[in-house]
């Protein structure tokens, strides 16, 4: 395992031309820095945090060849069909898998305004049978939820409430109390740690990243 030694000093400005150019050929042309700045970084991280994340005892596994999300988009049934991700990003789960269920650990590296530089510990888009499961625990043990999240609190997160419907769900209907209301109205659990674009090229960053899934470590459990 190479440590990580951060970001290459080209990724973003390749990323912004990327965005630019969009074609096959300049991507081509390119590819070295891609892999130098880009894709040998993140895995070099994604093996370290795999690392770190096993002494600590946080479920998170990867490896370079696995976790990371390729750059060509599927563009088949998407409206924008430019060919290349404005961003590069990797996931770690609980059997290293990219498709598992029991939530993941996520670092994007992408366009300030686009796709943005974040990390995110996740159960997303679960299915409904085991969304169903996590609102359930929630109504029947709300102590037990707000202990959580006063403890996510208290080390500086809170969840996301990105795609929250506007509605209780079929099934909770008659569920009140604020704080048990977003819940249940959540289709993802996530909590969500902002990347300085400028800090990528830093090797602490994976000290930061490491923090964060400490910190996230409430909803981990």
């Amino acid at each position: 395992m190479a440590p990580f030694q951060g970001f290459g000093d080209k990724a973003i400005a390749f990323l912004k031309a990327l965005d630019f150019h969009q074609n096959r050929e300049w991507f081509l042309e390119n590819r070295d820095i891609f892999e130098k700045h880009l894709k040998e970084p993140l895995g070099d991280l994604v093996e370290e945090l795999t690392e770190r994340f096993a002494k600590a005892g946080l479920p998170f596994k990867g490896d370079r060849v696995k976790s990371l999300f390729r750059i060509k988009r599927d563009t088949r049934f998407s409206r924008d069909k430019a060919p290349y991700n404005r961003h590069l990003s990797a996931l770690l789960s609980v059997s290293g898998s990219k498709w598992d269920e029991s939530g993941c650990f996520y670092v994007c590296i992408g366009l300030p305004g686009v796709r943005d530089c974040y990390a995110g510990v996740a159960w997303w888009s679960p299915r409904p049978a085991l969304l169903a499961a996590m609102r359930q625990s929630i109504v029947d043990e709300p102590e037990r939820f707000r202990a959580m999240v006063a403890a996510l609190k208290k080390n500086g997160l809170t969840f996301s409430d990105h795609d929250r419907l506007k509605r209780n769900p079929r099934g909770f209907e008659t569920v009140n109390g604020p704080d048990l209301v977003a819940a249940i109205r959540n289709r993802h659990f996530v909590v969500r740690m902002e990347i300085d674009p400028a800090e990528i090229t830093d090797p602490a960053l994976a000290d930061r990243l490491f923090d964060f899934a400490m910190r996230a470590r409430p909803l981990i459990d």
